[in-house]
């Protein structure tokens, strides 16, 4: 497979695009000093629509592309209904969970092991999800090479 001039041109064009929307969207009030909140928050500055397409868009990554593809070919559509409960438990945590982590300022999972307990379980967590998280990538990156032959 080669790539034309088109090819690269249409990504040359959307990797300028994507930078210039970045950088608009990104810029700061004078004298706004970031923290946290702004990371992980967006500054509380989000409509709703957009931090529900956030969790949609967090929910769907290649393991869901290529993996329930696969599982779905297995065992039919029957692997739908996973995503239907994923669905249904985003609804659940975003009005009945959501409102109190965010009363208690309680942004990430490993904070709220640390305020509930303490520093050792956060970091013991923080170690965990690093393995699996590059377990995860090695999978999604063997995945497709094995689709192919």
């Amino acid at each position: 497979m080669h790539l034309t001039s088109l090819d690269l041109t249409v990504v040359a064009i959307y990797a300028v695009a994507l930078l210039f929307i970045a950088q608009w969207v990104s810029r700061e009030k004078a004298g706004h000093k970031k923290d946290t909140k702004d990371y992980f928050l967006a500054g509380r500055s989000l409509p709703w629509w957009a931090i529900g397409a956030s969790l949609i868009a967090a929910n769907i990554s290649a393991e869901q592309i290529i993996g329930m593809s696969g599982q779905g070919f297995v065992v039919g559509m029957a692997i739908a209904s996973y995503e239907w409960m994923a669905a249904l438990t985003l609804i659940i945590v975003g009005k009945y969970l959501l409102p109190v982590f965010l009363k208690h300022e309680i942004y990430t999972m490993p904070q709220f092991l640390e305020q509930r307990y303490d520093h050792r379980v956060r970091m013991v967590l923080a170690t965990f999800w690093l393995g699996c998280s590059r377990s995860t990538i090695r999978v999604t990156r063997i995945r497709p090479s094995l689709l192919q032959r």
